[in-house]
């Protein structure tokens, strides 16, 4: 049954959720009985709401806010907490003694253990070196790091001083780097010497060199130790991360607005090069402390493990659990290697209470005929989170019966354009296979249908009514907010549109579906066409093509459709080059599973691709506005093709 409940909490007041209820009820002497009530009260009341979350957590600023929210008419002109000003990375280190901050672990078993003095420590000494680097407030700097110590200190160092991050997997090609880092125009550039997966250790030298060339903005360029490989960076302005570390004392925490840009993420389109989406510091504090403390419940007393690269927003999600005093246990490496179970393996001797990755994982172990709860005891884990496409209802009924039958499983939903989830976990409800259990607090999440109205119980468009504070603050390079505007409100005038499919259930709970429009979504990354097709043009023997996302034993796989030249057939070896491209300049994520061969591409009159006609066609769906079309006739070519079997 999609529906049958799989777990229910055992002790709901008891929850930091359950005292929030009593504190709100108390502060604004109101009832709320339930969760819905809460959640339709933070909507009703969002200055309220968003105010009692500081309070309650005690999360305090240097200067106070004058203005909790201005009296906006269109969400892009909302302003949150007017006049505060505070420091990130402070709030994130406010723990300073003993208790495991981080636990680095690599795939050659090697572990590392930072208490929160010692990150405190390494902080001041990596901000140090910025500063001698000559950063300076609103500078930014990049990463091309493992899910490490290395990312974390570097992040939280820039944020010390006010600079910006972004940072990139370790797995991404030059091209996807530069489409990237190259509009930020970056002073500062961590990057590690190789990175591991799967065994082999994959140098970085080459790439470092190409970077230095292809980012003329860089003043510093710090290497940090990852595969040890040994290579010596002579060439300026390359530096070893241990002699980039300068003695501090004490760390200078930069006391900014609270909207002052934090981190930059890449969320992409269907044209041109990824597009640059800035983030606030307070607002993502406040959004990932309320999800982190009240909607998963994580305290100082927990470990939380998340599976991520430092290219997903789920990394710098998992970084904010560094303000709950909880231990982050960061791995580097292949998720399967050297066995299935590797994860589960670090999860039991971790200790970890919390563990999150992609769902696609669970599909892979589960095929892999992988049974966890067999080979490791995990009683401890309380909390599993689930993101980066739709959970399944099998998903469920693995996790139930080879991990752990008393887990509470949270699928969660949100994304990078808003760093942060629309919906996700609660200690206060069941959990129903199949469902996301809730929508988030202070977000006015709704389904609309064709024509903008809402509903319940039938699929529509995910999108948001209201203003919240982990809206970004803008897109790089967009004074005007042009773009902006045109990636979330154009298609309901003032309403946030996120460009997934969903239904919320009758007794509140949402159901993913996927993607509404033409981005594809690979491991939590959201890919966009153009950089598929920028790679495919390299190759002479194709012509033209066109990728879309594919419907595929309940997940989604890319599908890529190559016209070639005259009397050329797609053989083995033409898809492997095409592959190879493809792997070495963007990423492995950008791979397609498929590579069909098709006469024509359809395009509309004025020369674009129709990625969601050809989409629906795939799927036997009807084409709406097929005159369009420069060459409807093409659309014959994707329509009950045998390759989609395979």
């Amino acid at each position: 049954m999609k529906n049958k409940k799989v777990w229910k909490p055992q002790h709901p007041e008891q929850s930091q959720m359950g005292h929030f209820i009593r504190y709100v009820d108390h502060k604004y002497s109101v009832i709320l009985p339930d969760y819905k009530a809460l959640h339709d009260w933070s909507i009703r009341e969002p200055a309220c709401f968003w105010q009692s979350v500081c309070d309650y957590f005690k999360l305090t600023f240097t200067t106070p806010a004058k203005v909790i929210l201005n009296a906006y008419k269109h969400p892009l002109d909302a302003h949150w907490f007017e006049g505060a000003t505070f420091n990130f990375a402070e709030k994130l280190l406010q723990r300073r003694d003993a208790h495991p901050a981080l636990i680095c672990v690599n795939e050659k078993g090697l572990r590392q253990v930072i208490n929160y003095q010692q990150l405190y420590d390494l902080v001041s000494q990596c901000a140090a070196g910025l500063s001698a680097a000559g950063v300076t407030v609103g500078d930014r700097v990049v990463a091309v790091l493992p899910n490490s110590h290395f990312s974390i200190i570097g992040m939280l160092a820039a944020a010390s001083m006010g600079a910006i991050w972004s940072s990139c997997s370790p797995d991404f090609g030059l091209d996807a780097i530069v489409d990237r880092f190259g509009q930020l125009e970056p002073t500062v550039l961590f990057i590690g010497d190789g990175h591991l997966f799967r065994g082999k250790a994959h140098d970085a030298s080459e790439k470092i060199q190409a970077l230095v060339h292809a980012l003329p903005s860089l003043q510093q360029v710090i290497v940090c130790p990852v595969i040890e490989s040994g290579h010596v960076f002579l060439d300026k302005p390359c530096q070893k991360w241990h002699d980039f570390l300068k003695s501090a004392s004490t760390l200078t925490f930069a006391q900014l607005p609270f909207a002052h840009p934090l981190y930059i993420l890449f969320s992409s389109g269907t044209t041109g090069v990824p597009k640059c989406i800035v983030h606030g510091a307070g607002g993502t504090l406040l959004q990932h402390l309320k999800e982190l403390r009240l909607h998963c419940d994580i305290s100082e007393k927990d470990t939380l493990l998340f599976y991520t690269t430092c290219g997903w927003m789920m990394w710098n999600w998992m970084a904010s659990t560094l303000v709950t005093g909880a231990t982050l246990t960061l791995y580097d490496g292949a998720p399967f290697y050297p066995e299935p179970d590797r994860l589960f393996k670090i999860i039991a001797q971790e200790k970890v209470t919390v563990f999150g990755c992609g769902a696609k994982i669970f599909s892979a172990l589960e095929k892999a005929g992988v049974r966890p709860n067999q080979k490791f005891s995990l009683k401890g884990l309380r909390l599993i989170l689930s993101t980066a496409s739709p959970l399944l209802p099998k998903n469920y009924d693995f996790i139930y019966q080879q991990v752990n039958e008393a887990v509470q499983l949270s699928s969660i939903s949100g994304g990078t354009d808003i760093i942060s989830c629309f919906a996700l976990g609660n200690p206060l409800l069941p959990v129903y296979r199949g469902e996301l259990q809730c929508l988030g607090l202070g977000m006015a999440v709704a389904i609309y249908d064709e024509s903008g109205e809402s509903v319940t119980g039938v699929a529509g468009e995910l999108v948001c009514t209201q203003a919240h504070p982990a809206m970004p603050i803008g897109f790089w390079n967009d004074a005007n907010k042009k773009r902006y505007h045109e990636a979330y409100f154009t298609r309901f005038p003032g309403v946030w549109a996120q460009g997934d499919r969903a239904e919320i259930t009758t007794r509140g709970g949402l159901i993913i579906y996927g993607r509404s429009d033409a981005v594809l979504n690979s491991g939590g990354v959201r890919i966009g066409t153009a950089e598929i097709y920028r790679q495919v043009e390299k190759i002479s023997d194709v012509v033209d093509s066109v990728v879309i996302g594919q419907s595929w034993e309940g997940d989604v796989r890319m599908v890529l459709f190559v016209q070639l030249q005259q009397g050329l057939i797609l053989n083995e070896a033409l898809q492997q080059d095409i592959k190879k491209t493809i792997r070495a300049n963007a990423s492995p994520r950008h791979v397609p599973a498929l590579i069909i061969q098709v006469p024509d591409i359809p395009r509309t009159i004025s020369g674009k691709i129709v990625e969601l006609a050809v989409r629906d066609v795939v799927h036997g769906r009807a084409v709406e506005n097929v005159g369009a079309l420069a060459n409807p006739e093409a659309l014959a070519y994707f329509r009950n093709r045998a390759e989609y079997q395979k």
